[in-house]
């Protein structure tokens, strides 16, 4: 890590590329786990219900499974592998089927590999630019799975707050109590906004999983992080999803994920919540 710190000529292009292979591997989580966890809760409803057994051979799996064409199954060669490289030369198509492939995966690893430089930009070449990358990387996968399936996994969300818990115990980005009282008030402030709106309605506003996933970014952020987080997270909404509802024609009453603009929000208080928070004490006179 010393030996990164002291050559960043060596460590920030190191990075990057570790950053493109990560991408690469969040492409597949996002695009298997929802499906391997549809599967698992029809065996297990079966199986409750004390349904006969048919043949449901489960989809392919996160780690072991070769990447193939989605459209024609053909098994991808390693050269057709290599992140933004293969889609940039294949012109974005299969070269069995010549079907378009989408542009998330090169968008998916460059962001990855931004966000892994960016990390190691601000906490250094260590265990905190590490801790950061790997937080960064978390809010990606759920946030490309949220947006194909308004699901955001407790496989993601809770491995992610328990790291955030783990790591305050090292005092890695602050202590144990802050990070402690970050996820139960992330939990609980949406939790309470959801019990309140399903009580004057009868309708829920958001899922479970959105909970969770505040909880995930408290204990990465601190308790003093979650109201920024919250109102951050709520104007990016606002703007974000007013445009996406308009360019598509919808109605305001169209449910859009919020788990994508939680992380975006929770990425920008981790990163520097303490100076736009200085920044508006001090605008405002208070600070």
């Amino acid at each position: 890590m010393a030996f990164l710190d002291q050559n960043p000529a060596i460590g920030y292009p190191l990075v990057a590329g570790l950053g493109l292979l990560v991408g690469s591997f969040l492409n597949v989580v996002i695009l298997r786990l929802p499906k391997r966890l549809e599967w698992e809760w029809q065996r297990d409803s079966r199986e409750v219900l004390g349904e006969p057994e048919t043949y449901d051979p489960p989809p392919p799996g996160i780690v072991v499974e070769r990447s193939h064409c989605p459209q024609c199954k053909r098994q991808l060669s390693w050269y057709e592998n290599i992140p933004v490289i293969s889609w940039a030369i294949q012109g974005g198509r299969c070269r069995g089927c010549k079907t378009r492939i989408s542009a998330q995966y090169p968008l998916v690893e460059m962001l990855t590999m931004l966000l892994a430089l960016v990390s190691v930009w601000q906490f250094g070449f260590g265990w905190q630019g590490f801790g950061a990358a790997l937080f960064s990387c978390f809010l990606i996968a759920m946030s490309g799975i949220d947006l194909r399936t308004q699901l955001l996994p407790d496989q993601l969300t809770l491995p992610l707050m328990w790291l955030g818990l783990i790591a305050s115990a090292d005092n890695l980005y602050m202590g144990t109590k802050p990070a402690l009282l970050g996820a139960v008030a992330g939990y609980l402030s949406l939790w309470s906004v959801w019990w309140v709106f399903k009580q004057v309605t009868g309708k829920e506003g958001m899922g479970h999983g959105d909970f969770k996933l505040l909880a995930a970014i408290g204990a990465w952020v601190g308790l003093k992080g979650i109201l920024p987080t919250i109102l951050i997270s709520s104007l990016v909404g606002a703007i974000i999803g007013s445009i996406w509802l308009a360019a598509k024609g919808r109605d305001k009453a169209t449910p859009i994920p919020f788990g994508p603009y939680l992380a975006i929000a929770g990425w920008i208080v981790f990163f520097w919540g303490d100076w736009i928070v200085g920044g508006y004490l001090r605008y405002s006179g208070l600070g």
